[in-house]
């Protein structure tokens, strides 16, 4: 079995993704545009393909917060979707504050792997709502689904 490699965003000037092998799917400007921020490159991918089939648009991934921070504002998101385990300990407050001044409007979504105290220190530090990694990819895309229906365009 051959494995096709997912292109990576910065390999294109617009994204695109493939659908059936060796087939294109362009996305178009009305579309939800999302950045990842997540430290591990598998999960990357996963949500990924999670927002391929959502037909949402992935324009931007990060693998630390200092490139989040940089990069996403520039890439004019509607949906920021960053793990928890990236912002820095002790200062997510701060951290997400400084995330929603260099991208207003944006939709923040914090991503964590167990639900704990993290699930309301998530909320109170200022995203707009979290989704555990530990959910079934459907009702992962459910989730995601509900959130990105009710963005408006920037």
């Amino acid at each position: 079995m051959v494995s096709t490699p997912l292109p990576q965003v910065a390999e294109t000037d617009t994204p695109q993704v493939q659908g059936a092998p060796g087939e294109l799917v362009l996305y178009d400007e009305s579309m939800t545009r999302v950045y990842i921020a997540d430290p591990l490159p598998e999960e990357r991918s996963a949500l990924r393909l999670v927002l391929q089939d959502l037909r949402l648009e992935v324009i931007g991934e990060a693998a630390d917060w200092s490139t989040a921070l940089v990069q996403a504002p520039g890439l004019r998101p509607n949906m920021l979707l960053i793990d928890w385990s990236m912002l820095p300990k002790g200062t997510q407050n701060v951290a997400l504050a400084d995330l929603r001044e260099a991208c207003p409007g944006v939709l923040v979504i914090v991503l964590i792997s167990h639900l704990d105290a993290r699930q309301q220190a998530a909320m109170s530090s200022g995203a707009d709502t979290f989704i555990s990694k530990g959910e079934t990819p459907e009702r992962m895309s459910e989730r995601l689904r509900t959130v990105a229906a009710g963005i408006r365009p920037v």
